[in-house]
């Protein structure tokens, strides 16, 4: 599609809707859920809801199970581009590959994804297992019948993030059992055991260096992020009110409101000797780790002396792993993790100012469920059915991820895995599991609203649009035989990528783009300028703040 016919609109769009000053309606219920449990809709998918109800569609979206033929069908077809020279070090010849291959080790075993560290391979080989991942979130996140678990792997990665470029290759080699078998298996299940999931998956072990932590002196980095990231949060760090654990409220009791340092650091020994069997040395021991790819408890290792956490005693010399489990029943179980985890999910789906009685809903639920194989569904379900999810439409942005499929989708038209999608998505500010700080991308509008990603975000539907990014095939777009006029033919096809109506003034603006100096022709099933105004329209859609609305 010529990108001067595209820039002519817009340019018109641009300039008039600035003016428009009226609110974001309302949409109906189903279109809120289809926006803010998906990726939004594809055509027909409103329509479904409504029929099948949204109280019903909620809880069959709480309940996804592994036939997701779609997605699965997507995925299986899906084929990723790597390009490469290498000189291999055992046939001193040079190897150039530059081909297209189908994701292979998204489903791996854990032996055959440390084959490619365990060997000498180039970079790009030991890169492609996280790279895949990668692939088959954007691939899942258009075409997967389980919507709601494709936005909650992606609220997981981003709470437990780890940045998949860390300096060791372990953490993209065994990636995909990150995303497969700690955050994907565990996204509605109990939150104290994706906890253990993720303390002993290798990218976390590495990221944060606990696969390093010995006594005297531990490591303390992950300790301190699943206090302060994973965990209570830093609404519960109390270190600038008291300085000795005594002096914590409820700590005496082994029921402190907050942590301090002192848990930090005590916590810290606890984790020393979970580490990862990387074939490395072993610290002053004859021989080396094993070289498995696997968790590894290595017992020299580990501080076996008393310890305190959150006001509770731990006696020395425990059984393996004792101390470390401890602590994450501690963190787990205490109200303040209830409260903080359950801040963020109200954050992520309902506002960006949560209300408090919402919160403290959730946290109940959570804290009366803490045992439960499906604790975090229950507290899911609470804020998804809540009054505050039916009331608050607006006060989110769509995260860059979720724009970007949402339009794919909005088209309904077939996708293809191309590299510039990811590169869209980053530059529109989120960087998919390649986040540098461990807190993962904030969750507010304000740090999605920065003038660069904006301007990237009214890039985005040209960009997927344009033939040469080969990500969308372009396809005759819909003309219904009863459609007989411009307006008409508008709203349907505002409606169609939208999900619902545009307010008057913005679909005017739509509309005055879509028929300019046309308003009078016939419709015409064989119209090509018509096929490219409809095309050009969704483009417009996609860029007003309804669509990026949440």
């Amino acid at each position: 599609m010529p990108i001067s016919e595209v820039a002519q609109s817009s340019s018109l769009f641009t300039e008039a809707i600035g003016q428009v000053r009226s609110s974001l309606p309302t949409p109906p219920i189903e279109s809120i859920a289809l926006h803010r449990l998906g990726f939004g809709p594809r055509p027909g998918d409103v329509e479904r809801v409504k029929k099948q109800g949204f109280e019903n569609y909620v809880r069959e979206q709480l309940n996804p199970t592994n036939v997701d033929p779609e997605a699965d069908k997507h995925v299986g077809a899906a084929m990723l581009h790597i390009e490469y020279e290498w000189d291999d070090p055992k046939t001193k010849e040079k190897k150039k590959v530059n081909e297209d291959r189908p994701l292979k080790y998204i489903n791996a075993t854990r032996q055959e994804l440390w084959k490619l560290r365990a060997q000498e391979m180039p970079y790009q080989e030991r890169a492609r297992p996280a790279d895949e991942v990668l692939a088959a979130t954007l691939v899942r996140g258009v075409y997967s019948q389980w919507q709601f678990r494709e936005v909650m792997a992606d609220f997981w990665h981003n709470h437990f993030n780890v940045n998949m470029w860390v300096d060791d290759d372990a953490a993209r080699v065994l990636f995909p059992l990150f995303d497969r078998d700690v955050i994907r298996k565990n996204v509605f299940g109990n939150f104290r055991e994706m906890l253990e999931g993720v303390a002993t998956s290798a990218p976390m072990l590495v990221y944060l260096n606990n696969y390093r932590s010995v006594a005297s002196p531990a490591n303390e980095n992950y300790a301190r992020e699943l206090f302060e990231l994973h965990t209570l949060g830093a609404d519960h760090y109390y270190n600038d009110l008291y300085h000795r654990w005594r002096e914590v409220p409820g700590a005496v009791e082994g029921k402190p409101d907050g942590y301090i340092d002192q848990d930090v650091y005590e916590a810290a020994r606890a984790f020393t000797g979970w580490t990862l069997a990387d074939g490395s040395w072993s610290r002053g021991e004859d021989g080396n780790l094993p070289n498995t790819g696997e968790f590894l408890y290595v017992d020299r290792w580990h501080d076996n002396y008393q310890k305190r956490v959150l006001g509770v005693e731990f006696e020395p010399n425990q059984p393996p792993m004792a101390d470390g489990r401890r602590v994450l029943d501690l963190v787990a179980n205490h109200p303040g993790t209830a409260k903080y985890v359950c801040k963020k999910l109200v954050r992520r789906f309902v506002s960006d100012d949560p209300p408090e009685a919402l919160v403290a809903k959730a946290a109940k639920v959570w804290m009366d469920n803490v045992k439960a194989p499906d604790q975090i569904k229950k507290v899911m379900e609470t804020i998804v059915l809540s009054q505050e999810f039916k009331s608050t439409w607006g006060q989110k942005i769509k995260r860059p991820l979720e724009a970007a499929l949402g339009f794919i989708r909005a088209t309904g038209q077939d996708f293809t895995l191309a590299p510039g999608l990811n590169w869209m998505i980053a530059s529109m500010g989120q960087r998919l599991f390649a986040y540098p700080l461990p807190t993962g991308h904030p969750d507010t509008k304000d740090y999605w609203l920065g003038t660069f990603s904006w301007v990237q975000r009214w890039n985005l539907p040209g960009g997927l649009m344009w033939e040469g990014s080969k990500l969308i095939k372009p396809a005759a777009p819909e003309i219904p035989e009863a459609l007989s006029d411009w307006e008409s033919l508008c709203r349907y096809h505002v409606r169609r990528t939208l999900g619902y109506d545009l307010d008057d003034p913005t679909f005017k603006l739509c509309l005055a783009a879509f028929s300019k100096d046309r308003a009078t022709d016939p419709i015409r099933k064989d119209d090509q300028d018509l096929h490219n105004r409809i095309r050009i329209l969704q483009m417009l859609v996609a860029m007003t703040p309804a669509f990026h609305a949440r």
